[in-house]
């Protein structure tokens, strides 16, 4: 089947979503249309920072796409701790190209980006990780050894930092969720064609959990204090803490 626009020029297969090549260049305002309180949500993120960082940390983010969240969490330590390092990781060299060209332009040199795997980076002892809306892209085989990897690498008191799409925790509340999330993409100016190519693109590309699901996978990874810091619709950001 030939490719069909999911919106915001991106074109798409079926069952083939992926962030290669030209999604890099409108992805920032694609993705800020299609997740409800997505910068709101950064907002929460650097917030939390000021709990986590210290002045010697080296903070992660996995799947930073263009790296707007990672240089944001350096520009509110650029102050205080200024000797903080943050590192984006992406496996799309053209995202991480955005994310260097940006950080360049704002001055950010506490920011670094590397164009690496998450599952097999070296990562050193950390005190915050954060995946925005990253794990849910992960294969569910390799998912719990992804949270494992964050829980072993973190320092005692360090924090993961998920924010995912959730599934209903039954059918019901799924085509509830479903139907509102479908309505806000609709508000925003997408059409119907666009929101059902970029559903059947996103077919076993994305595949979210559950909010017990992914407590299941933070309990599993060694976490025992967890919070919500952010909850609209099927859209969940959770804090743990080791």
């Amino acid at each position: 089947m030939s490719e069909r626009v999911t919106g915001d020029g991106i074109a798409a297969h079926r069952s083939g979503w992926n962030f290669a090549g030209e999604v890099a260049a409108s992805f920032d305002t694609h993705v800020a249309r299609s997740v409800p309180l997505y910068a709101e949500g950064h907002d929460v993120v650097c917030g939390l920072t000021d709990y986590f960082v210290r002045t010697d940390s080296v903070v992660y983010e996995l799947g930073c796409s263009t790296g707007e969240l990672t240089l944001k969490m350096a520009a509110a330590n650029r102050e205080a701790k200024p000797d903080a390092r943050f590192v984006g990781l992406d496996l799309e060299p053209e995202m991480i190209a955005q994310a260097e060209r940006k950080r360049d332009e704002r001055g950010l040199s506490a920011a670094t980006f590397e164009v690496q795997d998450a599952l097999s980076y070296d990562y050193g002892p950390t005190d915050l990780v954060v995946m925005y809306y990253t794990a849910q892209f992960v294969p569910p085989r390799v998912r719990q050894r992804l949270f494992d990897l964050v829980y072993e690498r973190l320092n005692w008191g360090g924090a993961l930092v998920l924010f995912e799409k959730v599934r209903g925790s039954d059918a019901r509340f799924q085509d509830i969720l479903t139907g509102m999330y479908h309505d806000h993409k609709l508000a925003q100016g997408y059409t119907q064609e666009e929101v059902a190519a970029k559903a059947i693109s996103l077919r076993g590309v994305l595949e979210p959990f559950s909010t017990a699901g992914n407590l299941a996978l933070l309990e599993r990874a060694g976490f025992v204090d967890t919070e919500t810091v952010l909850r609209y619709l099927c859209f969940q950001g959770f804090l743990a803490i080791k």
